[in-house]
């Protein structure tokens, strides 16, 4: 990779990683119905999850839709049901005060994993892998999977906090239920460009 493209690296990171998307949509609901604390794993194992996915899609686990077309199509169907049920548990939550007994936040390994079935992930790792080291060196394919790393924690840490936030004025149970039923309605919406032809 040319380091003329790092300025355009850091922004492709910058924007991709800070707008809406199941990541960070997830992130806020735990921030409201769990808290700061609780959710760190989560937000954790989202960055280390993406670094990692971003690394090994770079090294040529994208060939494999270039090879079997239909892998792709799985993945999208994988993915959507999934966003489905975790849209399911959002709009499901239980309050706070329930939440600490009942509930529980994404896990590090949890967060992860989820990154393989998140459609804007692999969107994102894609482009940037195939846009900013084209000819997939190794030392190019690393550089892009630091540079989000550096760009992507403090840009969902962002969602996070305002989760944590959003928890002080959703006290009252019906406004808790239904910022999290806007969530699930956001997160389903996320999967438009996966399901638009």
């Amino acid at each position: 990779m040319s380091y003329d493209l790092l300025p355009a690296l850091v922004a492709f990171s910058l924007v991709s990683s800070i707008t809406p998307g199941p990541n960070n949509l997830m992130l806020m609901a735990s921030g409201a119905n769990f808290g700061l604390r609780r959710s760190v794993p989560h937000m954790l194992g989202i960055a280390v999850g993406f670094v990692v996915m971003v690394f090994l899609v770079g090294i040529g686990l994208q060939r494999v839709f270039v090879a079997w077309p239909l892998a792709h199509t799985v993945l999208q169907v994988v993915s959507v049901a999934y966003l489905l049920y975790l849209a399911w548990k959002i709009a499901n939550a239980a309050p706070p005060e329930n939440a600490e007994s009942h509930g529980t936040p994404f896990t590090f390994l949890q967060a992860a994993a989820f990154q393989w079935v998140n459609p804007k992930a692999w969107a994102m790792a894609l482009t940037a892998t195939s846009v900013y080291a084209p000819n997939q060196t190794f030392f190019a394919i690393a550089l892009v999977a630091a540079v989000f790393g550096a760009v992507n924690l403090p840009s969902i840490s962002f969602w996070l906090l305002l989760g944590r936030e959003l928890r002080r004025i959703l006290t009252n149970p019906a406004r808790l239920r239904a910022f999290n039923w806007a969530m699930a309605g956001l997160l389903i919406a996320s999967l438009w460009p996966v399901v638009a032809p």
